[in-house]
């Protein structure tokens, strides 16, 4: 998968967990922006493992703070 399928994959698996309704871009942080508390990220999380096959350590997440960052972590872990 390229880069541009793998964001519009994670797109429809952020779409449930988005509760507010906010324009996703590559600069858009899950924190702050998405106000993700830990329980969401790890449910998104453990969807994007599932549907991508991979495994996310916990140190890469704890450095994924954007909407891009995930994207780029995907694509690399696919390789």
């Amino acid at each position: 998968m390229d880069r541009s399928e793998v964001d519009t994959s994670i797109r429809a698996l952020l779409d449930p967990f988005n509760k507010k309704g906010v324009a996703i871009a590559d600069a858009t942080r899950f924190t702050d922006d998405l106000e993700f508390d830990s329980l969401t990220v790890m449910d998104f999380v453990a969807a994007i493992e599932d549907e991508f096959d991979i495994i996310i350590s916990m140190n890469q997440q704890a450095e994924i703070e954007n909407y891009g960052q995930l994207v780029d972590a995907v694509v690399k872990l696919q390789a």
